[in-house]
């Protein structure tokens, strides 16, 4: 049986509000430096590599939200709320940034190089859970 727990409120209340989001202060010392990147209750932690020209997602997840750091490597990533019938707004996403995908947003993303990202996540990655959360859209991406 697949357990995936409601978003609550309180949950939202945490998330950021805008799709980049802003890194903490990084920690410095002679040892080297610690950039924090989420501070929040998660169960997944994904690194992935896409090839230059190809795209993924072209989905939405029901509860799960995401946090992407880009390692390497550049993404134009749409999104717009499910149900919408209006125009993805188009981000475009460096190394050394951050963004955020929210549950119920509509969301694309096209490598606009050879891309490493490491993607943090309310849910398990099991693939039994990611395919119980996970709706999958016609393309928004152009």
């Amino acid at each position: 049986m697949i357990s995936i727990a409601p978003v609550t409120e309180e949950e939202k209340a945490l998330w950021p509000k805008d799709v980049i989001v802003p890194l903490d202060l990084e920690f410095r010392d002679e040892r080297g430096v610690i950039v924090p990147l989420v501070d929040l209750k998660m169960e997944s932690a994904v690194l992935i590599s896409s090839k230059k020209g190809s795209v993924r997602a072209n989905h939405y997840h029901t509860t799960d939200w995401h946090f992407c750091y880009v390692i390497s490597g550049k993404i134009d990533y749409y999104h717009r709320p499910t149900g919408s019938d209006s125009a993805p707004e188009k981000i475009t996403v460096n190394a050394g940034q951050q963004f955020f995908t929210p549950p119920m947003v509509d969301h694309a993303m096209v490598f606009l190089e050879e891309t490493v990202f490491l993607t943090l996540g309310r849910n398990s990655r099991r693939q039994e859970v990611y395919e119980a959360d996970v709706v999958r859209i016609a393309p928004i991406n152009p």
